[in-house]
């Protein structure tokens, strides 16, 4: 992309990807060095509270199916060293690929630090990696990758001298709570009611307050600190118990008593610690959308540096909690009633962000709520502007099986045509898994035949393996022909597991010693 002899702002750096890529074809194809820093800059706190955290860096490992094309190098930089296991899972994907071909052209390095910085600062902090990661960078073939863009990646892409595929951070108030009303307010898409961005709880007070005026028969309200991770900064003001008032005044007193009861969706919040973040992440109150029949659909765009924005998948997403605010996992693709019409609102969402500047992947969360004329009511509530949770399910599928998403079904097909369905998770979580090894969950795939199959290219393909020892928690996108059998071959991994870490029935366990 550029010299490494000339220093290079990250703007110029940024504006090299325009000249030479233009299109999603030409990452594929190219003669190209990648580096991958799965980089969870968000807020730390936030992220604490997901079980796990630290080892959700593992959820871009479906970046080493690019190793597929045979000119391809890739650095995979972590904070802490992966098992072999788990590399030698992701390449023995690679259809007709060596073996040994593609991991000569892998290099994996690690900060050996497992504090809750994000990964990228880590790497900063530690000048020699920075210099070994820029002599291994082949000049005018590099560009690096990151789940979500930060002053801190900007620093690295300008110490790297190599351009970053991603936002300019510039850009990224689009991707918060408040910048994504702003957003769905110009791309003239359908949104809750709501507050703009304050940083005060008085303030924040008001706002409810006057929400709640607005519309006085709301039954809940969502209160969303402004940067979050899976739904874990949000809390649900429940209005249905609280004394019905006259005034704002009375609205007021009564929301002030009632916000540090509210329904928190991390796990162990409290309004003490809650409150504390206002100041420092502003927050937003937004109308609580009810309804019998409900889903939580999402589409999922890239936009190319040239500009052009791309529909890449449409999800209906599937969360937990008492108020459904948290992110368990997906189906692809979202449900035929309206997947057309949440491609044609995130195709108006990215044309916006492309015209801010953003540039990568975007992706735009919906309510669908059902009417009694059995049609769709579709409400925008939150963009993310970085790689999400419905990226490497959908990656992982495109690059097993060669295929192409077709917008105007919303339907997946492999060069063969068939189509292509999965139930993806990143939380397949009980407690009797916890103790299982990476090497366990290998010996069990292998006794049962739940790998994925290339030649049917059905089955499931893991991730999040380093978190399933400690925290009995993994990951898995489930492939199937149709969504029945999607969902049969999830169904049967967990049954499966559940099975082997019963006590009564352990495969693996009765396996041959290895050494």
């Amino acid at each position: 992309m550029t010299d490494f002899s000339d220093f290079q702002t990250f703007e110029t750096l940024q504006d090299q990807l325009k000249s030479c890529w233009q299109d999603s074809e030409d990452f594929e194809s190219h003669d190209q060095d990648i580096l991958v820093v799965p980089s969870f800059s968000v807020d730390q706190q936030v992220g604490q509270k997901v079980p796990g955290f630290l080892h959700y860096e593992e959820r871009l490992l479906f970046s080493l199916i690019r190793l597929r094309n045979p000119h391809t190098r890739l650095i995979y930089v972590t904070a802490q060293p992966l098992a072999p296991l788990i590399i030698d899972y992701y390449l023995q994907l690679l259809s007709g690929i060596p073996f040994s071909h593609a991991r000569d052209r892998l290099l994996l390095l690690t900060t050996y630090d497992n504090s809750y910085k994000p990964l990228t600062q880590k790497i900063l902090e530690r000048p020699r990696m920075v210099a070994q990661i820029r002599r291994a960078l082949r000049p005018n073939k590099s560009y690096m990758v990151c789940y979500n863009s930060t002053a801190l990646e900007k620093e690295l892409s300008e110490k790297l001298q190599i351009p970053l595929f991603a936002a300019n951070p510039n850009v990224c108030h689009w991707g918060s709570k408040s910048g994504s009303r702003e957003v769905f307010r110009l791309a003239d898409v359908p949104l809750p009611d709501g507050s703009e961005l304050v940083k005060t709880v008085e303030k924040l007070v008001l706002v409810t307050a006057q929400l709640w005026q607005r519309n006085p028969n709301l039954l809940r309200i969502v209160i969303k600190l402004n940067e979050g991770f899976s739904g874990e900064g949000n809390a649900i003001l429940d209005l249905r118990p609280l004394p019905k008032p006259e005034t704002l005044g009375d609205r007021q007193q009564i929301i002030t008593k009632a916000f540090p009861d509210m329904n928190f969706q991390a796990a162990e919040e409290t309004w003490k610690n809650f409150s504390s973040r206002i100041p420092e992440l502003g927050a937003i109150a937004e109308a609580f959308i009810e309804g019998d029949i409900k889903r939580s659909p999402s589409v999922q765009g890239l936009i190319m540096p040239s500009g052009k924005v791309e529909i890449l998948s449409t999800h209906d997403q599937i969360l937990d909690g008492e108020d459904g605010q948290i992110y368990l996992g997906c189906h692809f693709p979202a449900d035929d009633r309206y997947r057309v019409k949440i491609q044609e609102l995130g195709l108006k969402v990215g044309e916006v962000l492309a015209e801010k500047g953003a540039i990568e992947r975007y992706g735009v969360d919906f309510i669908a709520t059902q009417k009694a004329d059995q049609s769709w009511d579709l409400q925008a509530i939150e963009i993310n502007l970085r790689k999400g949770g419905t990226t490497h399910p959908l990656m992982t599928l495109q690059l097993l099986t060669n295929g192409f998403y077709d917008y105007q079904t919303g339907s997946f097909f492999t060069p063969e045509k068939q189509a292509k369905y999965y139930i993806a998770s990143d939380n397949l979580q009980k407690q009797q898994y916890r103790g299982l090894l990476p090497s366990d969950l290998m010996d069990i795939i292998a006794a049962h035949g739940l790998h994925f199959d290339s030649s049917t290219k059905t089955g499931s393909v893991f991730h999040l393996m380093g978190t399933l020892s400690e925290f009995g928690k993994l990951g898995l996108t489930s492939i199937g022909n149709s969504p029945e059998q999607a969902t049969e071959i999830y169904q049967q991994v967990e049954e499966i597991l559940d099975l082997e870490t019963s006590g009564h029935y352990a495969t693996s366990a009765n396996l041959p010693m290895t050494w």
